[in-house]
């Protein structure tokens, strides 16, 4: 089987519990013949989005053209080829990292709202869905995490932007008593079983 799976991380450390994960994944996903890529939103260059509504004013289901001109162009062509995301955030505060955050707000492109409508459309609702593996954590139990904080929401919130369905969530929970956290050995195995997930 091949297959194209692009993974979007919104970590900023480097090395920590979700950079760890996600090189877990990228692992199991290559043992499974699908090839991955990585885009560390750390290391992009994008503004916040203007909320100008520019790219949502002409129809279909291709995305709409920003009028700000940086690295949300080729991340966006690399949206459009891939066959399956992953998409990556620890909790700061209760939400995504603000650089995930950054990047939900310049989706814009995949909504089509002219003026004069009262709500938008997501131009990939009407498309064939694609999946999606959700990777998230927080200092906080699992338990606790999942129930308060709005991180994984927000990530499902993006794969539907995309046009993606979630068909799993991996949640570390507890990450913040040491600087160097390792993922248990149970989390590898639960990584294994969300890669299988992806073909």
């Amino acid at each position: 089987m091949t297959g194209n799976i692009l993974i979007i991380n919104g970590s900023y450390r480097n090395g920590g519990v979700t950079d760890q994960a996600v090189d877990l994944m990228r692992a199991k996903l290559a043992e499974l013949e699908l090839t991955t890529s990585v885009i560390n939103l750390r290391e992009c260059e994008f503004d916040f989005c203007l909320n100008c509504r520019e790219c949502m004013q002409k129809p279909g289901s291709a995305p709409g053209r920003c009028v700000q001109q940086d690295d949300m162009e080729s991340i966006i062509t690399k949206i459009e080829v891939a066959d399956g995301y992953i998409l990556a955030a620890p909790t700061n505060l209760g939400s995504v990292t603000a650089v995930f955050k950054k990047f939900m707000e310049r989706l814009a492109v995949y909504a089509y709202w002219p003026w004069g409508n009262h709500a938008p459309i997501y131009r990939k609702d009407d498309e064939p869905r694609k999946k999606a593996i959700l990777i998230t954590s927080s200092s906080a139990p699992g338990f606790l995490g999942r129930w308060f904080f709005g991180t994984t929401r927000q990530l499902k919130y993006t794969a539907r932007i995309l046009g993606a369905d979630p068909v799993g969530v991996l949640y570390s929970g507890l990450v913040a008593k040491e600087p160097d956290n390792k993922l248990p050995h149970s989390t590898h195995k639960k990584i294994a079983k969300l890669a299988a997930k992806l073909c």
